[in-house]
């Protein structure tokens, strides 16, 4: 079935097909349309679950932490300060190994308040132990939901489904809406091998000290090494299954790219438009788009990488101090590795400002005719 749905709710359908059994939720702007069509769903008896309405994000994540820890399926959704104020329990999450799902709509942080798209609020969470998916389109929303728990309930980490706000939230596009039959066949019910469970008591959370700590730090990353693999084969699998196949990354036009523009989210899709007007004027340039940012792809980007002259990266998000995210991340990748192209990081959008295609084909002439970077950040669309 097809249906012409908001991104917000396309989270909110993805949690229903899922089978959540526990939403958790408070309100903020952009994402307040997810726990309400949920509450909604709750209430007439579509979707079987308990809807627990609290005071604060920070109680949100801690009562969804809680649900999951006792082997039910649950979700959230925030943005912005609101993820800000959950951070601690995030960290918790990740170290009760505790497969929460949850549907971050980025919205620049305050002050001064906004409540248009930037990356931030989610990027600062990067070292949290989330793993993080970079949604394009609505229908690429309501699919990382379910692909994200599938994940997340096998290597036991947490997993973002992140939508840029109002470019994808608020935006109406036609959905294709799985069977739930055969998403129940791709996903099965949840069964963790330990929960809190008074049939059967174990102690969860007690302190550890230096004799056991580092261990427990050593598989939390090796279950994000692990969960590399897993999201390029689910995303196969969800292919054969569905018809729309997803991986790591996205490539566009990159089999004979002497030049490459790299991004995220729906950057990605404005500067493919772009790409297709440069092609027309004989410019050997493709795309790659970073979906899966936890855990990073580096192999994926460097393969790519290797066939280029020169790349771009498009930041939406500043690490104040050094430079965008991505830029870093994909640097970081490349460092040791030979025959590497220069690699410039730009900085755009921050706060909402549209970025046009018209303004990706202007970066793009202005970056590619470089030798080199003079510096990490190369500001486009500052007004001073």
């Amino acid at each position: 079935m097809r249906k012409v749905m908001i991104g917000n709710h396309a989270l909110s359908y993805g949690a229903k097909l899922s089978r959540a059994r526990v939403i958790a939720a408070y309100p903020i702007t952009p994402q307040t349309d997810v726990v309400e069509l949920l509450s909604e769903m709750c209430a007439n008896g579509e979707l079987d679950a308990k809807f627990i309405k609290v005071e604060s994000e920070h109680s949100a994540m801690a009562a969804s932490v809680g649900a999951s820890a006792t082997g039910v399926r649950t979700f959230t959704a925030t943005s912005s300060q609101g993820l800000a104020l959950m951070h601690e329990v995030l960290h918790w999450a990740v170290g009760a190994r505790t497969p929460v799902v949850m549907g971050n709509i980025n919205r620049a942080l305050g002050p001064p308040w906004s409540i248009w798209t930037e990356q931030n609020d989610s990027l600062s969470q990067r070292d949290t132990g989330w793993m993080q998916v970079y949604a394009q389109n609505n229908q690429e929303v309501l699919d990382s939901v379910i692909q994200a728990y599938k994940v997340a309930e096998e290597v036991q980490l947490p997993a973002m489904v992140v939508l840029a706000a109002f470019v994808l939230s608020h935006t109406s596009e036609a959905v294709e809406i799985p069977e739930q039959e055969k998403v129940d066949e791709f996903l099965p019910a949840y069964q963790p091998r330990y929960k809190i469970d008074p049939e059967e008591p174990h102690a969860f959370g007690g302190l550890t000290d230096p004799n056991g700590y580092f261990e427990l730090r050593y598989q939390i990353q090796k279950a994000m090494e692990g969960a590399i693999s897993r999201w390029e084969e689910v995303g196969e699998e969800f292919g054969d299954v569905f018809g729309r196949k997803y991986g790591l990354v996205e490539t566009y036009k990159v089999s004979d790219a002497k030049k490459l523009i790299i991004s995220s989210a729906t950057l990605a899709s404005t500067a493919r438009t772009a790409i297709d007007d440069l092609r027309k004027r004989g410019e050997k340039v493709g795309l790659l788009r970073i979906r899966v940012f936890r855990p990073f792809p580096s192999e994926k980007v460097k393969s790519v990488l290797r066939s280029i002259d020169r790349a771009m990266v498009i930041d939406r998000n500043i690490s104040f101090g050094a430079s965008g995210i991505f830029y870093q991340e994909v640097k970081a990748a490349c460092y040791n590795e030979e025959n590497m192209p220069p690699i410039f990081g730009i900085i755009t959008g921050l706060g909402g400002r549209d970025v046009r295609k018209e303004d990706i084909i202007q970066m793009y002439e202005d970056v590619m005719k470089r030798d080199k970077p003079k510096s990490d950040i190369i500001w486009k669309g500052v007004r001073v």
